[in-house]
């Protein structure tokens, strides 16, 4: 992926973890809290196999709506 999307979608990235903050179910392995930034990168690893910085620029829209679609999903499995 080229470094502009990259940065585009870090910051995406982000803005999901941000908005995932104390509403991820707690977690045994985590007794600190969980990290939702870490989660939202993990989901698209698991999604798509790889890390969003090492997916070619044609996956950028699937992405996108995919870290909307964690948002929505995400915050409602858990709140």
């Amino acid at each position: 992926m080229n470094d502009v999307n990259k940065k585009y979608l870090w910051k995406l990235v982000q803005s999901t973890g941000d908005y995932l903050i104390n509403k991820l179910p707690d977690h045994p392995n985590h007794p600190s809290g969980r990290n939702p930034y870490a989660h939202v990168a993990l989901k698209i690893k698991s999604n798509f196999g790889s890390s969003y910085k090492d997916l070619p620029d044609e996956k950028f829209e699937e992405i996108k709506e995919y870290l909307n679609l964690i948002k929505k999903n995400e915050a409602v499995s858990y709140t």
